[in-house]
C-alpha cells in the first residue's frame, strides 16, 4: 500500500482534489471529516472540549467558529486543543488504514501534514497550490471569514513555497478543473505502476 498524505493551505481546493481522488477509486481518508465527527452532535471530543474551553459547545457539538476564536492565535491554547484532537484523529486514521490494508494507494486529505511533522507517516506528499489572489478570493468568499481570521489562519501555516518544495508532487488548481483532474490522474498513474509521468 503507497500512502499518499495530500495537504495544502486553506482555500487552496484540497477538498476538490480529494474528491477527484475518490472519484477515480482511490480510498481517502479525510482528517477534517473526522475532526467534524468528532465534535458533531454526540462526538466523543465534545464534553472534553467543553471542559477545556467552556462555553464552545452546545446541542449541535462543538462550535467551531467560537472555539476558533478561543485558540487562533493563543498558542498553549492551541495547543492544548491539538492535545486532544490529535490522538482521536490518528486513531481513525489508523482504523481507516486497515480497512483499506488491500488497496495499492490511499490518500490521507491532512491539512497540516507538514505542519505537524505528519509527511514522515506517508510514503510521498502532494500539495494543493493556486496563486495567491485565487487563495484569498475563494477564503474571503467563505460565510463569517474575515481577512483578519485569514491572516491569523495563515500564520499557522507553512508558507505555500515551502509546501511545494517539500511535496513529491504538486497539484495546481488555479486553473481548470480538467486541468486539475489530469494532474490527479498522472498521480495516480505514476504510484500505481500505470504511467510513466
Amino acid at each position: 500500500m503507497i500512502k499518499l498524505g495530500l495537504t495544502g493551505s486553506i482555500g487552496m481546493g484540497k477538498s476538490t482534489v480529494a474528491a477527484m481522488f475518490a472519484d477515480e477509486g482511490v480510498p481517502v481518508f479525510d482528517a477534517d471529516a473526522a475532526v467534524h465527527r468528532l465534535q458533531g452532535p454526540e462526538g466523543a471530543l465534545v464534553a472534553e472540549i467543553e471542559a477545556r474551553f467552556p462555553g464552545t459547545t452546545g446541542p449541535g457539538g462543538v462550535d467551531r467558529t467560537a472555539l476558533a476564536e478561543r485558540v487562533l492565535g493563543e498558542r498553549e491554547a492551541l495547543q492544548s486543543l491539538e492535545a486532544l484532537i490529535h490522538p482521536a484523529v490518528a486513531r481513525e486514521r489508523e482504523a481507516f488504514l486497515e480497512a483499506h490494508e488491500g488497496s495499492r494507494l490511499v490518500v490521507l486529505d491532512i491539512p497540516l501534514l507538514l505542519e505537524t511533522g505528519g509527511a514522515g507517516k506517508v510514503d510521498k506528499v502532494a500539495v494543493v497550490s493556486a496563486p495567491a489572489d485565487v487563495q484569498r478570493a475563494r477564503v474571503l468568499a467563505r460565510p463569517g471569514m474575515t481577512q483578519e481570521r485569514f491572516d491569523k489562519i495563515l500564520k499557522l501555516q507553512m508558507p505555500d513555497e515551502e509546501k511545494r518544495d517539500r511535496a513529491d508532487f504538486t497539484i495546481p488548481t488555479g486553473g481548470s478543473l480538467e486541468e486539475t483532474r489530469a494532474s490527479v490522474r498522472r498521480i495516480i498513474a505514476c504510484l500505481t505502476g500505470g504511467g510513466d509521468s
